[in-house]
């Protein structure tokens, strides 16, 4: 071998050395994760529960809040349309999903019309996500807004490559606030009437807990800027403007733990009657399905909707029906959502504890993800959210165990070879 070659070789040993370690440091599923299942300590009724989650997750809830449940686009996209063509002072918006389509035009027109009127408006996009082309973000700039990509590649940032905001937010003057799991796309619009258009929830918020939506929004973007946005056109006194008691928290991989994956299992540990969830992505780990049939075990109703054949990544659905056994011996209830994507995601416990936002329950949102939740303990909310799920549950197909250990061996080779690389991802 002549010199030359075994530079050559030296070099793509090295490269592929250096392609090796990015993957690995990608895929790894960052802070230390949950491995017990948590004792039972307190029902969600409890006032220990209540300072327990303001503790470890914090903030810590707040009263006095007014929040409105918006079905499927043709409800939400013009609430938060209307709130942003509003603005007086300031306009924050940070999304997982904001795509070229006709509803992105509207948006970036409202945006851009507030921005030249000489409202601050400020927009953070992930760098993967946010598929808005050159000219689109360009004409938006050119009126004033503010926008950033979140995470963008860089040599000396690599490794953080798959870390990706997948938080929905919007506020509005510092008053109006806007939480769920919606992207801003076309296959949200409408009322879920064909499988072309995805069934979803978001969220009007007033009140103080306004503040903490703001404040959700501002963490990723000094992350992205190194600016913080502050004072009365951001931050202004809030008064109460209804009853719910609520709390908006944030997870990001790097603080060492998953406040995300706690959230969850401190919720489904403290049930005491029922649990009702929707995850379009419902990927449950060895302590979810223990803390799951452990609620079983104690009398617990559980009922988890998910999405059925149409679903975006079937790769999902296949590593979900995996997990399902133990959860189906146990009387879990598991729906599939027959007419579209099901894009919901919900959390209620005992019709009084509820949480709804950004996160779906797998481990890409308990570790990897920077997602926002926000919690309400509220029973008039809890059971509007119920109103919502049952609605939802006439639209499922139940599995149960026999059809689950029926299906074809095909299938069942096909949901552990896709549970064997979902684990990896």
């Amino acid at each position: 071998m002549t010199t030359a070659q075994r530079l050559r070789t030296v070099a793509l040993t090295a490269l592929a050395s250096f392609i090796l370690t990015l993957l690995v440091l990608n895929l790894s599923l960052g802070d230390k994760q949950v491995d017990d299942r948590l004792e039972r300590l307190h029902g969600v009724g409890d006032a220990a529960f209540l300072r327990t989650m303001g503790s470890v997750l914090g903030p810590g809830l707040l009263g006095g809040n007014r929040i409105e449940t918006l079905v499927n686009g043709a409800e939400f996209f013009p609430a938060m349309l209307e709130s942003i063509r509003a603005a007086r002072h300031s306009v924050t918006f940070e999304s997982y999903i904001y795509w070229s389509g006709s509803i992105g035009q509207e948006f970036s027109a409202a945006l851009s019309e507030r921005a030249a009127s000489g409202v601050r408006v400020h927009v953070l996009l992930d760098w993967i996500g946010g598929r808005l082309d050159d000219a689109h973000v360009q004409r938006m700039r050119e009126a004033g807004v503010e926008i950033r990509r979140y995470n963008s590649p860089h040599w000396y940032s690599l490794d953080y490559l798959n870390h990706r905001t997948h938080r929905k937010l919007l506020v509005v003057d510092g008053r109006v606030g806007f939480i769920g799991g919606a992207g801003i796309g076309n296959e949200w619009r409408g009322d879920a009437q064909d499988a072309q258009h995805w069934r979803d929830n978001q969220y009007r918020v007033q009140g103080p807990v306004v503040a903490q939506l703001q404040s959700a929004f501002i963490d990723n973007w000094l992350q992205a800027t190194g600016r913080m946005l502050h004072g009365d056109a951001y931050f202004p006194a809030l008064q109460p403007a209804g009853q719910a008691q609520a709390q908006v928290f944030t997870s990001a991989p790097g603080g060492g733990r998953e406040d995300m994956q706690l959230l969850m299992l401190m919720s489904i540990t403290a049930a005491a009657r029922s649990i009702r969830l929707s995850s379009p992505y419902f990927l449950p780990d060895e302590v979810a399905v223990q803390s799951l049939v452990a609620a079983r075990r104690r009398g617990v109703r559980v009922q988890v909707i998910v999405p059925g054949a149409h679903i975006d990544l079937p790769l999902v659905r296949w590593a979900s029906r995996a997990t399902w056994g133990p959860l189906l011996a146990a009387g879990v209830e598991i729906c599939e959502y027959v007419p579209t994507m099901i894009h919901v995601k919900l959390l209620v416990v005992d019709e009084l504890w509820s949480s709804v936002g950004s996160a779906n329950f797998d481990t890409r949102s308990f570790s990897i993800n920077d997602e926002a939740n926000m919690n309400v303990h509220d029973a008039a909310f809890a059971h509007r959210q119920l109103e919502v799920f049952k609605q939802d549950l006439r639209h499922c197909r139940a599995v149960t165990l026999q059809q689950w250990r029926g299906r074809p061996l095909s299938e069942k080779a096909l949901d552990f070879a896709a549970s064997l690389l979902s684990s990896q991802l």
